[in-house]
């Protein structure tokens, strides 16, 4: 079913790096706004060093003790996302839309499904072939995943999203089992290219460059594929408000109400 294409206005936030649990908080407000008036939100962000578990996620497919955790300075936290374990960290874009699908009288399904053809979509502006894979959500590369989604939606209202690996340090994900699947490779928008450079990459197509994509072009990119996929008008907001912008429309909301 086609969703009623009555466009919502949705401010884009290009926040930088933020720490896990602030971005998380940030989140929670948003959503609790967006329940008030309707107003989407894209938060575009990068995150330190974290593991992440969805709500039903299994503490052994991360495969490190507290101690080396510590050693590595990485932190972890279980949140009420679905999906397994999964890494977040610098080199990685995290987006976290916060939309009411009640808008657009769609759920849960079709907003995962049309997150994946956002993505594809955004990869194919760096002539990135990434497809679905039947049973496993996320967007793949051959048989390697380059974005993760793991989305909550509460009373129509979405929270968390996708993850989408520009040049973060891969070597993280060999530290866990990537979102309970022990078969799965994980591979990165750079990774991509530069095989694709020496030729050794059949699912990247015409590239004329082994440079790794800027993170403000990846982030053009997804915008422009966001509005595409869903029915909405994106702004950005002002210059300069980052978190403490977000923070504040969502406060504004609270006290209009």
């Amino acid at each position: 079913m086609q969703p009623n294409r009555v466009a919502t206005p949705c401010t884009v936030y290009r926040l930088g790096l933020v720490e896990y649990q602030e971005a998380w908080a940030e989140q929670r407000r948003l959503v609790a706004a967006c329940r008030e008036d309707g107003q989407g939100h894209l938060l575009l962000l990068e995150h330190p060093p974290t593991y992440t578990f969805g709500a039903r996620g299994k503490r052994e497919h991360l495969l490190l003790t507290e101690k080396a955790l510590a050693e590595l300075g990485v932190s972890v936290h279980r949140v009420d996302r679905g999906g397994d374990v999964t890494f977040h960290g610098p080199g990685q874009l995290v987006g976290y839309p916060i939309l009411d699908l009640r808008r657009w009288s769609q759920g849960p399904l079709w907003y995962v499904r049309s997150l994946e053809a956002m993505l594809i979509d955004a990869l194919s502006t760096f002539d990135i072939k990434a497809v679905r894979v039947p049973g496993r959500t996320g967007v793949w590369v051959g048989e390697a995943k380059i974005a993760a989604i793991g989305v909550r939606v509460s009373r129509g209202v979405t929270s968390h999203g996708f993850a989408l690996n520009v040049d973060p340090d891969l070597d993280y994900f060999a530290k866990i089992i990537p979102c309970g699947l022990p078969d799965a490779d994980v591979t990165s928008m750079a990774e991509v290219l530069r095989d694709a450079g020496r030729g050794d990459h059949p699912a990247a197509l015409g590239v004329t460059t082994k440079q790794t994509p800027k993170m403000a072009a990846v982030m053009d990119a997804v915008v422009a594929a966001f509005a595409r996929a869903f029915p909405v008008e994106c702004s950005a907001a002002e210059h300069g408000s980052g978190l403490s912008g977000a923070v504040e429309a969502s406060r504004s909301v609270a006290a209009a109400g």
